[in-house]
């Protein structure tokens, strides 16, 4: 064994026992430094141990050194030591390095790193900020920490929006979420508008949304300038049990100043849905205001509301949104799944039973039974009523179409479809069905029918460019997809869409994978499709489409494959329900959640499997 190598002085090597010899007789070699020449010395020693190929290694002593220097550097700042800059505001000083607030804050940065005067300055006067925050954003640039509670917190955030902390006011944000009351959200929402806080007014928008009935009776709301109410009474997701819920927000913010106001009263009118007030309601409380009669816009729009319903055949030549109803997505609605086939069946046959799944309690319980029986069935909810469409009973294809009323909970039939389907996409888009494709026992159709609820009739409408059955459809803004599906000969992978506002059909990106008996479903501005039948394999694979990018990509594949199997979405989660694996019909329900990429099992049916139709029916006020 080759001796150690020690560097040392003359001194150390007389004195010190680790240059005696070892138990194998050797005594470490021993490279005497001289005082004199001790840098000449260690130089050519390292350069006589470097390698021309040797390794550089960087010895980290990890964080702990900078959160130690920092600390020691606060200390140093708080004896008054090595300061070269004073930050006064109100009166209160502040010492400081100008090097520690350059490198911590961007704002000192730019200013001792250019040619502005304060770089020359001893004292700097923060005009902008009260003395309490300064404190806090100079303690900031030495610890990385801030105190926020809900008394400062808007001061902090102004402070680091002003000096751009970006992490600090985002942070701060957080926080913000965290408080929201029906008392402060619209002044929050303010505030996060002035400091360009996109995430912070979405939230404040949710909220504000789902507490709408709580939000109204503040002081905040009767404070509101013109455009920011007409922005929330415009709103499709106001979580009001009716339209006059919204009246009655709208007319109390007008009564608080009647005589400033009354030259609004047209523009808030025409954001209330007025054709969707009952008539009594409309006659009792609308027609006879004061603010309302002086106005003759607004008695135009009364006389409209009034046509509405006494004159059915002028409906269609209202503007769309005034007859939309509004629903809140952020309150998870009742999922509701009906026909089907039977679960104690080794065949199954079609069913009329009702399913009802609540998310709350995580439970399926038995509703209404339709009046049919139904597979392949049609389903859609529009303004919380549940419509089962078409589909097939055992024997034929179905024209019949019902629907349970959301005040009532009965079925009862209404005008049917002009052609039988059974396997046809269904949905529900600016206030009218529309019924796409599926097969009428002989093959598969492109034609598609629209229900006005109104005149309780259905239309043909424009047809497909290709026959589909056993599609998917999801609807966005003015926009309904219709993916995959069949024509009898082929799977397809293509997607075609309607424009309500052109009515013309026109074809987008394909999925990835061809599909039909698949679940697709649109939520927050996406279209997510799963499982499906590709002509070889039932799938588990699942893929969603981003409208802005025109693009399809893979998401989390779900626990099982599933063909002929339901989606739809409810309070930002995918719920993908019962369908067939290719050898037996399933009763298990998985749940999708976007933010994790992950699906999780959750309970099953308990009367239904196979392929059953879904619909999600928004809640009352009065059921939370």
């Amino acid at each position: 064994m080759a001796p150690p190598l020690i560097i040392a002085s003359q001194a150390a090597v007389s004195n010190d026992r680790r240059f005696q010899k070892n138990s194998h007789g050797h005594r470490p070699l021993a490279l005497l430094l001289k005082p004199e020449m001790f840098s000449n010395q260690m130089h050519n020693f390292c350069l006589d141990l470097a390698d021309e190929d040797d390794e550089v290694v960087w010895l980290d002593v990890g964080g702990e050194f900078h959160r130690n220097a920092f600390a020691t550097l606060n200390q140093i700042r708080q004896c008054g030591q090595l300061c070269d800059v004073v930050l006064v505001a109100e009166g209160q000083k502040f010492s400081a390095h100008r090097l520690v607030l350059a490198a911590s804050i961007p704002f000192f940065h730019g200013m001792f790193t250019t040619d502005m005067s304060e770089s020359r300055k001893k004292e700097i006067e923060m005009k902008e900020f009260d003395g309490s925050t300064l404190e806090q954003i100079v303690n900031y640039a030495y610890t990385g920490k801030i105190r926020v509670c809900s008394l400062n917190v808007q001061s902090i955030m102004l402070a680091a929006h002003y000096l751009r902390l970006n992490e600090i006011v985002e942070l701060c944000g957080d926080f913000l979420k965290t408080r929201l009351q029906p008392s402060n959200v619209l002044g929050i929402r303010e505030f996060a508008v002035t400091l360009n806080c996109p995430a912070v007014v979405q939230s404040c928008d949710r909220f504000l949304q789902k507490h709408f009935l709580s939000v109204v009776q503040g002081d905040e709301f009767l404070m509101l300038p013109i455009g920011t109410l007409l922005g929330i009474l415009n709103r499709d997701q106001l979580f009001v049990e009716s339209e006059e819920d919204v009246f009655q927000a709208a007319l109390r913010w007008l009564e608080h100043d009647p005589i400033a106001r009354a030259r609004y009263s047209s523009r808030v009118l025409v954001s209330v849905r007025l054709p969707l007030l009952k008539p009594q309601f409309i006659t009792d409380h609308v027609a006879s205001n004061p603010i309302i009669r002086s106005s003759l816009e607004c008695r135009d729009l009364v006389d409209e509301a009034k046509d509405y319903h006494l004159i059915p055949e002028r409906r269609n030549k209202l503007t769309t949104f005034r007859t939309i109803r509004r629903c809140c997505y952020d309150v998870p609605g009742q999922i509701f799944a009906i026909g089907g086939l039977t679960s104690h069946s080794s065949m199954g046959t079609p069913m009329s039973t009702v399913e009802m799944y609540d998310p709350l309690s995580g439970k399926w319980t038995q509703a209404t039974p339709m009046t049919t029986y139904r597979s392949r069935v049609g389903v859609a909810v529009m303004n919380r009523d549940l419509y089962a469409i078409g589909g097939f009973d055992g024997h034929d294809r179905l024209k019949t179409v019902e629907v349970m009323k959301s005040d009532t909970h009965q079925w009862e039939e209404i005008a049917p479809l002009n052609n039988k389907r059974s396997a046809l996409a269904a949905a529900s888009l600016n206030g009218r069905l529309y019924v796409c494709g599926g097969y009428d026992g002989i093959c598969s159709l492109p034609s598609v029918e629209i229900f006005n609820a109104a005149t309780n009739k259905w239309m043909m409408g424009i047809s497909m460019n290709n026959p589909r059955s056993a599609s998917g459809v999801a609807v966005i803004d003015d926009s309904l997809f219709v993916i995959g599906g069949h024509d009898g000969m082929s799977i397809f992978e293509s997607v075609e869409v309607f424009n309500a506002e052109s009515c013309e059909w026109s074809a987008v990106k394909s999925m990835r994978s061809k599909r039909c008996r698949l679940g697709a479903t649109a939520m927050d501005g996406k279209i997510y499709v799963c499982g499906g039948y590709d002509g070889r394999t039932v799938l588990k694979t699942a893929e969603v489409y981003d409208p802005s990018t025109g693009e399809w990509t893979d998401i989390a594949p779900m626990n099982y494959c599933r063909g002929r199997v339901a989606l739809v979405a409810n309070s930002g989660l995918l719920y993908a329900i019962a369908g067939n694996n290719g050898e037996t019909n399933l009763s298990s329900m998985e749940v999708y959640d976007p933010i994790k990429n992950t699906w999780t099992i959750e309970q099953c049916l308990t009367a239904h499997e196979g392929g059953v139709g879904v619909g999600v029916v928004p809640v009352s006020t009065k059921e939370i």
